[in-house]
């Protein structure tokens, strides 16, 4: 990516990062201290600290120069900054910590245009714009979290709705690359690289499982029938005491869920959003089904069996329009929206509308080497789940078939849902 084309990158996903934090103020810069969300205050000038550290101090000559903001590193930098201490630190207020990220930006853009030829610089730069992203994904489930207002209410775009996608994809087996392929785009170090892996032959469902079908489950007294739930699962939901997804309740018998700040009727064909790993896991066996593995997610997102080869999206190269995926939208939308972004195998919504969870436990691939941001992947090795896919609230800039989120198997205050597969 050119210096210019980097320059209007970051200056995208910081206007994108203020539209979502915008009204953030007063008692909402802390807020209350939960386990599943940082203090905003706090977010905003660790934003700035990354972009900081990695593009203006790590590749400075000599000693790493200091902070803009004096003491920064003990504020800031989260592998050192323990997360239930980050509400007690004398940060600066919010006028400071914007004008933080404004000089930061700033001098960023500017070393862009005067060391055109840096490619370590370039890398630097996106991975900046690319973490900037991804907090900025994190800011949006926090509004819904603390029950804060829709931050793009009357932004509403309808997509396409095509044909209702319904039954399973039959999956032919075979060899297949899973992961990144060296000498393209930017990827994180846990997409690397490409390396061959055999899948058996399976059926996987076109569309995400929705809420109507989920409220089945929930009607059934799935949340209190033992079968459904393995031990983990169970002590898990014993201890949160739910009875459904956390964001639903009843009104005069009809089925609700609050979004942001208002409450809204539960739309049957919209996919459910708001579940854990252990939710997806026990619908699962309620149902007959199960979760996808993470191989078989990529193989049913990517492979184009005509051509012989991957996608980078499930239609195909283009970019990622409003026709093809719910992206960087207000909500999900139903699983019939989308059509032209279902991928070869007719699977659809594979991108975008909500993460999809898998059976996969977050590992490396075969080689795995951590890149210079060793705190990205590594340490959550063994302990997080894989989701894949992007949400509505993930950026069309970061998405891609091989990307892999990961959450521990408790979180459900993320955009996520999942979609199943026939049991073997």
């Amino acid at each position: 990516m050119n210096p210019a084309s980097l320059a209007a990158q970051l200056l995208a996903s910081r206007d994108h990062l203020n539209r979502i934090t915008a009204g953030l103020d007063g008692a909402r810069l802390l807020g209350p201290k939960l386990a599943i969300v940082n203090p905003p205050l706090w977010e905003l000038g660790h934003v700035a600290y990354f972009q900081e550290y990695w593009c203006l101090r790590r590749g400075a000559r000599g000693a790493m120069p200091d902070s803009i903001v004096p003491g920064a590193d003990a504020l800031y930098d989260s592998a050192k900054v323990a997360h239930d201490t980050r509400w007690d630190l004398p940060l600066p207020d919010l006028a400071a910590t914007r004008s933080y990220q404004d000089a930061v930006l700033e001098r960023t853009l500017a070393r862009l245009e005067r060391e055109p030829d840096n490619l370590d610089l370039h890398y630097f730069a996106q991975l900046a714009s690319f973490h900037e992203d991804m907090h900025a994904e994190a800011f949006h489930y926090t509004r819904q979290t603390l029950a804060y207002e829709d931050p793009f209410t009357g932004d509403e775009i309808a997509p396409a709705t095509g044909a209702t996608a319904t039954g399973d994809a039959d999956i032919h087996g075979g060899t297949f690359l899973l992961g990144a392929s060296r000498g393209g785009d930017f990827v994180f170090d846990n997409e690397k690289w490409a390396h061959e892996v055999e899948i058996r032959p399976f059926r996987i469902a076109r569309t995400p499982v929705t809420n109507a079908r989920f409220l089945e489950f929930v009607d059934s007294g799935g949340y209190e029938r033992r079968e459904w739930w393995d031990d983990e699962g169970w002590a898990w939901r014993s201890r949160e005491a739910l009875t459904g997804p956390r964001y639903w309740l009843r009104r005069d018998g009809a089925a609700m869920q609050r979004r942001f700040a208002r409450t809204v009727p539960l739309a049957p064909d919209e996919p459910v959003v708001h579940v854990s790993w252990h939710e997806a896991r026990a619908y699962c066996r309620h149902a007959g089904r199960r979760l996808p593995t993470e191989v078989e997610w990529e193989y049913a997102a990517a492979l184009d069996p005509d051509a012989g080869t991957k996608r980078k999206y499930p239609w195909g190269p283009e970019d990622p329009g409003a026709a093809r995926a719910n992206l960087e939208g207000t909500a999900p939308v139903s699983v019939d929206d989308c059509p032209e972004g279902d991928s070869a195998s007719g699977c659809r919504q594979m991108i975008g509308n909500v993460w999809e969870w898998t059976e996969t436990t977050f590992g490396p691939y075969p080689g795995f080497t951590p890149d210079p941001y060793k705190e990205y992947s590594q340490p959550w090795f063994g302990t997080h789940k894989v989701l894949r896919g992007g949400s509505f609230a993930t950026t069309r800039r970061l998405i891609r078939n091989t990307w892999r989120n990961f959450y521990t198997p408790d979180r459900g205050d993320v955009f996520a849902g999942f979609r199943t597969c026939a049991q073997d």
